[in-house]
């Protein structure tokens, strides 16, 4: 008998909650989208699933394939990817802001045999296709499946039941995609329902509100995920509104909610109100929270926040969490890992101790169970991160002489804006094409706000000044997505390399922080917008 999937763990919570809600529209979120605001019952959109996967089976789409689904965080991601999975299909979810050679990578690398998309983008993912020369049909959100143009399907792994392709950004400049099973899924739901002390949640209704993306991980895995498990209902916001968070978080009923460091940093910075504590949530979930923050944050809104830790290649495999006293509240504490989880610390020279790069697995026979099944068309990569055993994060953690563990850096160049994974090596390559510049590397710098911002220090080919700077800016908005672009500019003569001309990134990472405080720095943040859908 096969593994369940994510569809079958859905359905047996329609068919035990059937009138409950499961997703719900707030009145902004639908103002934005153009759809209908309110709630959908278990039942309701277990028909809609069912639906739409009787539409995929006439239309010709078979086990194995994969979908493509820019649909932003519009409740029918959700149905659609139900659907798809219940016919044995994979998702690739896509980040809206991903400009046309982003999307032609992920469609050359994924191979999906259809797109739906929001109207708006229908014709530049066409056109992405096109480029990466895979032939599938691209259909607007709301128009009927079209023929399926192939029946061959695409060996992921072997004795894996992929759910979905998630791309995550590394070290190599090009993003990796994250083979992501149905157990994968399931673990993650299961891991949050069994999650005890702050974050508990329970089988009574829960009510969770999120305004992360839900294309990434932690909205499909542990938001949709932990909501299907215990029969709760999820409210996805479009995206997050410091003026009128409160109430979406009132108007929703939430309970709980999920977080990334940027927000509590911007809802400090508001007024504060009668209504600040004006709401029913018990706590929030998340990572990332700037500590000296923290106190002062539970102390105005009344709940806990709970610091967490895990990545998308580490699903509920190996998940660390704060969940439990003492806290260690303001002190960049992500919790104990429990008994299902093993860790280890290895300095530079590879010795354990209770400072260093993080690795870890599952405790028992399978060390990779809830873990992702691997690098799709990338078994290096797979084996690289799974060196001796023990998958390696890259973060550098240490650990308290009663086992709290405290998260220090990130030991990979990997740029972390506002929750976005940012490779610099795939900024630099972008950049490195303008005929304003001569060389470039980058780096990232502190944001208060975002957590990280991304410095570009550039040798120029002709002018160095503040027109040029934007002119790059600009112009590398329409190359890639837009909070990849650079939001500071600092044109230098050279750039640290050793002998054999490759960056010293440590040496860059002491530049830009000297570079940053230098009047001669050009501020380029203003133009780093979203592209108008």
């Amino acid at each position: 008998m096969s593994d369940p999937s994510v569809y079958q763990t859905f359905a047996a919570s329609a068919g035990r909650w059937p009138d409950r809600a499961f997703l719900n529209v707030l009145p902004e979120t639908a103002e934005v989208y153009g759809i209908d605001a309110g709630e959908i019952t278990y039942a309701q959109a277990l028909g809609r699933v069912q639906s739409y996967a009787q539409q995929i089976k006439e239309a010709g789409y078979v086990r194995g394939q994969r979908a493509m689904l820019l649909l932003e965080n519009r409740p029918d991601y959700f149905l659609w990817w139900l659907a798809f999975n219940a016919q044995g299909l994979s998702v690739v979810p896509v980040n809206p802001d991903l400009r046309l050679a982003e999307m032609a990578y992920m469609i050359g690398h994924a191979e999906p045999v259809v797109a739906i998309s929001v109207t708006a983008r229908v014709d530049e993912m066409r056109a992405a296709a096109h480029e990466a020369g895979v032939e599938m049909p691209v259909i607007p959100f709301g128009a009927p499946l079209p023929t399926a143009v192939t029946q061959a399907a695409i060996a992921a792994r072997a004795g894996d039941a992929e759910a979905a392709l998630l791309y995550t950004s590394g070290t190599t400049g090009q993003p990796k995609g994250c083979i992501l099973t149905n157990d994968y899924f399931i673990q993650a739901g299961q891991w949050y329902a069994r999650a005890e002390g702050v974050c508990a949640l329970n089988t009574d209704g829960e009510r969770m509100i999120t305004p992360l993306p839900i294309f990434h991980m932690n909205a499909m895995a542990y938001s949709f995920m932990a909501m299907v498990t215990v029969g709760g209902c999820l409210t996805a916001l479009d995206r997050f509104h410091p003026r009128s968070w409160w109430a979406s978080v009132r108007d929703s009923g939430a309970t709980c909610l999920h977080y990334l460091g940027v927000m509590p940093s911007m809802l400090m910075g508001m007024p504060a109100t009668q209504d600040d504590r004006n709401h029913s949530v018990r706590f929030g979930f998340g990572a990332g929270i700037d500590p000296e923050l923290h106190n002062a944050f539970e102390e105005r809104f009344g709940f806990a926040l709970t610091e967490a830790w895990a990545m998308t290649e580490t699903g509920a495999g190996a998940v660390i969490c704060a969940n439990r006293d003492p806290r260690h509240v303001g002190t960049s504490c992500i919790g104990w890992p429990d008994d299902s989880v093993e860790v280890r610390l290895v300095d530079e020279a590879g010795q354990d101790g209770d400072h260093g790069e993080l690795l870890v697995r599952h405790a028992g026979p399978d060390p990779r169970k809830g873990f992702f099944a691997g690098y799709f068309k990338n078994e290096a990569a797979t084996d690289e991160v799974w060196q001796d055993g023990w998958f390696h994060t890259g973060d550098i953690v240490r650990r308290a002489s009663d086992g709290t563990m405290y998260f220090v850096d990130r030991k990979k160049n990997v740029i972390r804006r506002s929750g976005e994974n940012i490779a610099a090596v795939e900024v630099e390559s972008a950049l490195a094409r303008h005929p304003a510049i001569a060389r470039v590397a980058v780096a990232a710098v502190p944001d208060e706000m975002r957590g990280d911002e991304v410095f570009a220090c550039i040798v120029p080919e002709g002018p160095a000044d503040a027109q040029t700077a934007q002119a790059i800016t600009t112009w590398c908005l329409t190359q890639l997505a837009y909070y990849k672009a650079p939001g500071y500019i600092a044109f230098v003569e050279s750039l640290p390399v050793t002998s054999t001309q490759k960056l010293q990134r440590a040496t860059l990472k002491t530049l830009t922080a000297k570079l940053l405080d230098d009047p001669a720095t050009i501020d380029t943040r203003h133009l780093k917008k979203r592209a108008a859908a």
